[in-house]
């Protein structure tokens, strides 16, 4: 199996000057980076409906026990991260523990993880933004606004067939060019949106807090109705899956970590902060929201904060939130967009992708062709294809690059178990062989179709690398003794 070795990796890591990324990340710049993928809109959709369906009041245990999955793999992640500090997160780490096939294959799953998430978030984006308008009296065409594969029926009965989803494309193509201006303007950027998002979540938190109906607690834990996943600890579990997927971010940090000053120190605190962080934040936003309105009530409703703060006088803060809503999907898009780039970056510098998605511009020093090819395609998904229902891709994309790299670093202590190592993942392989279980379990809760596209996906993937990645190898040109280009 042809594999990158560390030597090979760490050479990669000290090139710097012309056609190379800008180290230009702090700690702080990466924590706020996945602080801000971290805490989207799910965070003020999904509590409600694990409360409801699933926990009760104990949604906050699902919480911790969500965020205590994540962090086998993140404290993985964080070993990578700082023993292997190059562009390209799991992607990488797979080349140098499992080859250069399974790379692939966790680089294009990796690519289907944040192209789709950030179109799906996109068009989402859209929604809420007509939403926060109308609340003054502002109305968008209803033909800009939908796919041409949808329709809306107006006030006067009347049925209008879009034409494209012109806010999702916009915001898109804005934020593109934002990170092509470099990650130093991206990350300030994205600072001053967490900020935002973060004051969001405390004045929630704040202001609800001394209209928590202590009554509302009890029971904590509600009666198990006799399945598996309704209420009880079984139910517990099951909200834990449910909000999962609002942690999914971390994993984006790692795909920085070439653009990071000193990583071997500031790639774990990014990764284990950023997730720190949001479950404190978490826990006790879903500790108010419980409080403040019986769980019962969040039944069906996409928008269980606007129900809870009908139980404050601050009516105000509906509007607040959905502009909170709106910031927290703007980051999401960036980030994945980020993270998306970095990633081609890397499979082009590899030679299994073409040349053009790792030239480097000479004066912003990012992968202005990458982004500006990837933003156009994304920007053109969102505004010309409905919603689907696509979470379950974007999970089942990042449960597999996480068990990948829980598996490599396994690997990597039994091939290379003297290598210098900054941060240690703990208790391995005990860590790892948990993270695996976890995320594992997650993967095998999901609907066989979820399956199906993966596999479909991951077959024109695997056309794609033996059509062109494989001959292009610049790693397997070495070892048959060719002459690089």
């Amino acid at each position: 199996m042809l594999k990158k070795s560390l030597e090979l990796l760490r050479q990669e890591a000290a090139e710097s000057g012309a056609g190379t990324l800008k180290r230009t990340l702090n700690g702080l710049s990466l924590i706020a980076l996945g602080i801000g993928v971290i805490i989207g809109a799910g965070l003020f959709s999904l509590t409600g409906l694990a409360a409801a369906n699933h926990a009760g009041p104990a949604v906050t245990l699902s919480f911790v026990v969500a965020a205590v999955g994540c962090a086998f793999s993140a404290l993985c992640y964080a070993e990578f991260a700082a023993l292997v500090p190059v562009a390209g997160s799991a992607y990488t780490y797979s080349y140098a523990t499992m080859g250069e096939l399974f790379a692939w294959i966790i680089g294009w799953d990796l690519v289907l993880e944040y192209s789709v998430g950030a179109a799906t978030v996109a068009i989402s984006w859209s929604q809420y933004l007509l939403k926060f308008l109308e609340k003054y009296g502002l109305h968008l065409p209803a033909r800009f606004v939908l796919s041409p594969f949808e329709s809306a029926t107006l006030h006067d009965g009347s049925v209008v067939h879009g034409y494209a989803n012109v806010p999702a494309m916009l915001v898109v193509l804005a934020i593109t060019a934002v990170i092509i201006r470099g990650t130093s303007g991206s990350a300030w950027f994205n600072a001053l949106v967490v900020a935002l998002k973060v004051v969001v979540v405390l004045v929630f938190i704040a202001l609800g807090w001394k209209y928590i109906d202590p009554a509302n607690y009890h029971p904590f834990i509600p009666e198990n109705t006799g399945k598996f996943g309704e209420f009880g600890w079984s139910g517990i579990l099951r909200g834990a899956g449910v909000i999962f997927f609002v942690f999914i971010g971390f994993d984006i940090v790692a795909t920085m970590a070439q653009e990071t000053k000193n990583p071997q120190r500031n790639m774990p605190i990014g990764i284990l902060g950023s997730l720190i962080v949001c479950t404190i934040l978490f826990v006790l936003f879903g500790y108010v929201l419980t409080g403040l309105a019986n769980y019962t009530e969040f039944k069906n409703s996409a928008a269980p904060v606007a129900i809870a703060i009908e139980k404050t006088p601050y009516a105000w803060l509906s509007g607040a939130i959905i502009l909170a809503i709106l910031i927290g999907y703007t980051s999401v898009i960036l980030v994945d967009l980020l993270g998306q780039s970095r990633v081609f970056f890397s499979m082009s510098k590899d030679g299994l992708l073409p040349p053009a998605f790792s030239r480097i511009h000479p004066r912003f020093r990012t992968p202005v062709q990458s982004n500006l090819l990837l933003g156009a395609f994304i920007a053109v998904f969102a505004g010309f294809v409905p919603i689907n229902i696509v979470g379950e891709m974007v999970s089942i994309g990042t449960l597999l690059a996480f068990v990948m790299v829980c598996l490599g670093i396994i690997i990597l202590r039994k091939t290379d178990p003297d290598a210098p190592r900054s941060f240690r993942t703990p208790w391995v392989p005990l860590v790892p062989i948990l993270g695996i279980i976890t995320c594992l379990v997650m993967m095998a809760s999901l609907p066989w179709e979820t399956w199906l596209r993966l596999a479909v996906w991951l077959a024109i993937g695997l056309a794609i690398y033996y059509g062109y990645g494989k001959k292009h190898s610049k790693l397997r040109q070495a070892a048959e003794g060719k002459i690089l280009e």
